[in-house]
């Protein structure tokens, strides 16, 4: 595998190492708040739609096919971004493409405003999804190479809760402004409401450092240990040297090495998100059609529990390991649909209660999209393997999105729930199948290249001075690196 950054441990009394221990937390903190805030944007992107989009059928003349293009437009462009600009990330580095996509972001919301047919308002969507892609493969990648071992797993899920938060958001906003007005063109603001969250986050992201393991990868030494030392206090000691070198291609995905993780975090993540945006996009619609009052309220009280789910799964994390996390909301979340699909005349207090289940299990587990896809790739293509991942999730995503609105019309709601169902359940047999535990694992050891695809499973003994980095093992005193943790036992992430 190719050169990572090693790092020494500063010099001084047991005081000063304390001090630079919090200055790193602190540090670690704001990455994952900036990294956040492009979360918040993303979900803000996505969920203003479900809201917005009933206006525009009206003033824009919208057939079903184009309220379907319309709905999964982010999506779809989702897809080519994560292919594309994940890729992007690993060649050009994180920090780039870190500002640029807040840009698409602010541009695209205010273009939004002066779309005059529906074509130009797909485009625009279009566009924005695609910004969307780049910044999952941004973030979690720069979380991951900062986070260690013992808070990676939160912080990286904590990137969800984030989303979900700007998802919840918009979807009130959105509520809001359509109860408020009767404007032909409220559809427009709602719409462009994301441009005031994408200006705030582009100008806290201003002076975020470039991730030193990725410049440590491409052979920039020299200014890896400025921002190391300037950072986190303390400097970059050496590279471990070459090994089994990791070309930044997307072929790569597909080695012997890589090809189970490519699978399995792209399929997780698309049987995740496929039912969740089908249903959520057209939320109005779907609950209108199992009884639910048509106030919002029952749309609104599905996002709060979405966000609810969500902040528990960052909590348990490390108290479940994430296979679990990962297997069994599937199950629940299958069976919740199953009864949805199978009896969609029930009574509202059942069809609340599978909801909730719905939404509070879903958004449990969905945290694992930050984190697995940031932990089984190696520097080199980590922001192409969860640019990947999305991409594939959001080929479900936009196709059940897409024939959502056709589905309801021409087969009805049960055989909608069904059909996520089936999804969900697929789930479940990928992760049972293919779900590694990187609790407690190193990002180097987790990101290992195996000849089987499979992820190391960590050790319950504490880890010993020797420290294994990418391959190369170092002897190095105890919190010497970035990007990898502080010396602990693997027991203290679980």
């Amino acid at each position: 595998m190719s050169a990572v950054e090693v790092y020494s441990a500063p010099e001084g009394g047991s005081g000063r190492r304390e001090r630079e221990e919090r200055r790193s937390r602190r540090f670690e903190t704001r990455i994952a708040v900036c990294a956040g805030g492009g979360e918040v944007c993303d979900g803000w992107v996505l969920g203003v739609v479900g809201a917005a989009l009933p206006l525009a059928r009206d003033d824009l003349e919208l057939t079903p096919l184009w309220v379907g293009l319309i709905g999964s437009a982010s999506l779809i462009g989702l897809f080519f971004g994560g292919l594309v600009f994940g890729w992007l990330t690993d060649k050009v580095g994180r920090q780039k493409m870190y500002l640029i996509d807040l840009l698409v972001f602010l541009v695209g919301s205010l273009l939004q405003l002066l779309v005059q047919d529906p074509a130009q308002l797909f485009a625009v969507r279009l566009v924005m999804g695609a910004a969307v892609g780049a910044d999952y493969a941004i973030a979690g990648a720069l979380v991951a190479e900062f986070a260690t071992p013992a808070r990676r797993g939160r912080l990286l899920a904590s990137l969800i809760v984030f989303w979900y938060v700007g998802y919840t958001l918009a979807t009130g906003f959105g509520i809001a402004m359509a109860s408020l007005t009767d404007s032909a063109s409220a559809w427009r603001w709602i719409l462009a409401s994301s441009a005031l969250p994408s200006l705030l986050v582009l100008l806290v992201r201003l002076g975020t450092p470039e991730s030193p393991s990725w410049l440590v990868s491409k052979g920039r030494l020299a200014e890896a240990e400025a921002i190391s030392r300037r950072w986190l206090g303390r400097g970059l000691e050496r590279p471990a040297p070459d090994g089994v070198p990791v070309r930044t291609r997307h072929a790569t995905l597909f080695s012997p090495f890589y090809l189970r993780r490519t699978l399995f975090t792209s399929l997780f993540w698309l049987c995740q998100v496929t039912p969740f945006f089908a249903i959520s996009t057209f939320a109005p619609q779907v609950l209108s059609q199992l009884g639910a009052p048509g106030n919002g309220l029952g749309e609104l009280l599905l996002n709060v529990f979405l966000l609810l789910g969500c902040v528990t799964g960052v909590v348990v994390i490390n108290r479940v390991g994430r296979r679990a996390l990962l297997i069994w909301p599937f199950c629940v979340t299958a069976a919740a649909l199953l009864v949805l699909g199978l009896w969609p005349q029930a009574n509202q207090g059942v069809i609340a209660l599978c909801f909730g289940v719905f939404a509070l299990f879903h958004a449990g587990s969905s945290v694992l999209q930050a984190v697995y896809p940031s932990e089984v790739f190696p520097t080199e293509i980590r922001a192409t393997g969860i640019g990947f991942a999305a991409a594939v999730s959001r080929i479900g995503a936009a196709f059940g999105t897409f024939l959502v609105p056709l589905g309801l019309q021409a087969w009805g709601v049960g055989a909608v729930m069904l059909l996520g169902c089936a999804v969900s359940a697929a789930g479940a047999l990928v992760s049972a199948a293919w779900a590694p535990e990187t609790g407690g694992l190193e990002l180097a050891e987790a990101s290992r290249p195996q000849p089987s695809g499979r992820i190391p499973v960590p050790d319950p003994r504490p880890l010993p001075e020797s420290r294994t980095f990418d391959d190369q093992e170092t002897h190095v005193p105890a919190s010497v690196h970035l990007g990898v943790s502080d010396r602990r036992s693997p027991r203290q992430d679980r």
